[in-house]
């Protein structure tokens, strides 16, 4: 890492002595909240470059005046004019506006665009977010995401199948830690509370090489960090679930806090109907989210955050009976949820390098239970006999994980990313517990816990090759030791994008990805009992390459439509066979399922976006093809996979009649699915 550290820094060096560099943040001015992705162009040379994810930027120019120009989809843009005579650092506060200059943000708007080399991917602002119909009033994030062209769900579903990969295919991150369930009442409401997020952006393809893990796509989740100028509080009733967010200054412009909670009262509803059919039994079910975030800036240089999110879910039936001689009580129960701890430090080198260590920890948790107790009183001599019974089934996944990431950008014809991480990964793929005597468990059956330690490091750069071509080129390099066996890939990345003429560009791109970790899934059940497993000797890495070429162009500066034709083809993939279940702990989980299965998935993209004005929202459709094929299943044949829809056309519109009211809808339109049963 020192080496290339080295190398990289001593870039500068070959270029002209007469430049200097222009750094700092770009935030929100009311919040103080990172302004994510906010572009920074400077009008005399027309050289660019955009906010990481900490809103930390820097564009190195000559020697000379500058006109820079800092603008934000629905912020209003400020320009900075002066001489650069030597390394500046700026931080820069941007205001909310309901009505933004159309003349400055559409040119500043369109080069943003246009200079991207990153295509398959959508960010979509928290706002729109929050303004588009939700199911029972729980804006939920991965339902709007379901509404992109190009990702398939079911109804009553946050799984995502994107272009034709499986739900355990997608790397969905909450300020930067894997989520591994990502589910709420068996899958109707997602665990993200669009109260305490700051960001989401959806990659489908092209992906950098920053990114690894996962096969089909990344859900980059980053949680706000805390109104660093007052407190703020916002919070709503709906029919089944209150939520209250809280945030503000520890110390004004120093150290800042937000504080979100949410929780279903479906347990206290379905108390009172069942206990009119029959006082006895009782019924309940549960779900809350608690989410944390802390952010200090130590000096100029350095920032640390700490967040953290814990969530349950818990569905239980309970019996009680008393009777002359004798009492009873059952319970029965499903719980699962996750805990997720992040700490990044970060830390501004130098005007041109930037850096984020980042210490993470994550826990899923799946949990099936049965209890039951009877204490019988003899009617002769008044002794009691209590007779118990207690089984319990689990899984999970526990991961702990260090990252550390460096942003370096010695001009604007370069941003160079590179960094390290590693994952000590525990899985507990499905056991069985029961005591015959006591409360707690003293007999376990079934699959052992797994050590395993994942590596990867990776290097890419954002090349600006000439004046209408840009260039994203890189390396994911990764290794999985698991029982004493080491896996290993090269993975290279390359995204291009090249202006045919100043409104109109041509993308294209190839990645090749690999997972080492697999989902068993009963595809029939609405419970959330899918097992997270690790690669081994037997059951091999999912690997898969895919390549896109597309069309975006902006019209009128109000809208953006691009198309997109992509072919994905993946390897090695994992399926329950005929008849196996999960409960089945007698036998191993790799004599359940079918190997080194085949996947292929292909199809088009179009997407028209409106981003400002009294109306926004998409309109998109998705025609595409998505087939299996396991030696072991179907008779070697090929067949359609869960989600194999050929049409998909999916509305989102929202329209703002003034600063107190709005309207908005969702309209979708999906052909039949395959079922192979």
């Amino acid at each position: 890492m020192r080496l290339i550290t080295l190398v990289i820094m001593l870039i500068p060096a070959l270029t002209s002595a007469q430049k200097f560099t222009v750094s700092g943040y770009v935030k929100d001015a009311a919040t103080g909240e990172s302004l994510i992705g906010s572009a920074i162009l400077n009008k005399r040379s027309m050289q660019g470059t955009t906010a990481n994810v900490h809103g930390f930027y820097s564009i190195t120019l000559v020697r000379d005046s500058v006109n820079l120009v800092y603008s934000y989809v629905g912020y209003s843009p400020i320009q900075h004019v002066f001489v650069l005579k030597r390394d500046t650092t700026i931080d820069v506060f941007l205001e909310n506006a309901n009505q933004l200059d159309e003349v400055v943000v559409a040119g500043s708007r369109t080069e943003e665009i246009q200079e991207m080399t990153q295509m398959s991917s959508v960010a979509i602002p928290i706002e729109q977010i929050k303004g588009l119909p939700a199911l029972l009033g729980q804006v939920d994030v991965l339902k709007i995401l379901q509404l992109m062209p190009g990702v398939k769900s079911s109804e009553g579903s946050t799984g995502l199948y994107v272009r034709g990969g499986g739900p355990d295919q997608n790397l969905m991150l909450l300020d930067g830690v894997p989520v591994y369930n990502a589910s709420h009442l068996f899958g109707f409401f997602s665990v993200f509370n669009a109260d305490a997020i700051n960001r989401v952006e959806l990659i489908k393809g092209g992906f950098p090489a920053r990114y690894g893990g996962r096969l089909s796509s990344v859900i980059d989740i980053n949680m706000k960090d805390g109104n660093m100028k007052e407190l703020h509080g916002e919070g709503s009733i709906d029919i089944i679930a209150s939520k209250l967010t809280v945030e503000g200054p520890i110390k004004k412009d120093k150290t800042s806090f937000i504080v979100s909670v949410r929780r279903t009262y479906l347990d206290a509803i379905t108390q009172a109907f069942v206990r009119v059919e029959n006082p006895d039994a009782r019924f309940g079910y549960f779900f809350y989210d608690f989410n944390t975030k802390f952010n200090h800036i130590i000096n100029k240089r350095n920032r640390i955050y700490l967040s953290t999110y814990l969530g349950d879910d818990k569905v239980y039936v309970k019996d009680v009976s008393k009777q002359t001689y004798q009492k009873y009580r059952s319970e029965f129960g499903i719980r699962w949820g996750n805990i997720i701890t992040a700490f990044r430090w970060n830390n501004v080198v130098g005007p041109r390098l930037f850096s984020n260590l980042t210490a993470t920890y994550s826990r899923y948790r799946f949990k099936l239970y049965s209890e039951e107790e009877t204490i019988g009183t003899n009617p002769n001599t008044g002794v009691e006999t209590t007779t118990r019974y207690y089984s319990e089934y689990f899984s999970g996944i526990r991961d702990w994980g260090l990252k550390l990431d460096y942003d370096f950008v010695p001009d604007p014809a370069h941003y160079i990313r590179y960094g390290a991480g590693a994952i000590l990964h525990r899985f507990t793929p499905g056991a069985f517990t029961y005591n015959l005597a006591a409360g707690r468990p003293d007999t376990t059956v079934g699959a052992r816990k797994t050590d395993a330690l994942e590596t990867s490091i990776y290097v890419e750069d954002d090349i600006k090759m000439f004046e209408n071509l840009k260039v994203n080129a890189g390396l994911h390099a990764s290794a999985f030791n698991v029982d004493s066996r080491w896996y290993h890939s090269v993975q290279p990345r390359i995204s291009a994008r090249y202006l045919i003429t100043p409104v109109l560009s041509i993308k294209a791109s190839y990645a090749s990805m690999m997972q080492y970790i697999h989902l068993l899934t009963n595809a029939g059940l609405g419970l959330p009992t899918d097992l997270w497993v690790p690669s081994t000797g037997l059951v091999k890495p999912q690997r898969a390459n895919q390549a896109a070429l597309g069309l975006a162009r902006n019209i009128k500066s109000d809208y953006e439509v691009s198309i997109e034709g992509y072919y994905k083809k993946m390897y090695n993939l994992i399926e329950y066979k005929e008849g196996a279940s999960f409960l089945n702990t007698t036998s191993d989980w790799q004599d359940k399922v079918a190997i080194n299965g085949k996947g292929e998935s292909y199809g088009s993209e179009v997407l028209l976006q409106k981003k400002k004005g009294k109306v926004t929202g998409w309109i998109g459709y998705t025609l595409s093809w998505t087939n299996r094929q396991f030696d072991e299943l179907n008779n070697g044949k090929e067949f359609p996979y869960k989600y194999d829809r050929r049409h998909d056309v999916s509305i989102a519109l929202t329209h703002e009649w003034n600063k107190r009211m709005d309207f908005s809808m969702a309209w979708v339109y999906g052909s039949g699915n395959a079922i192979t049963l």
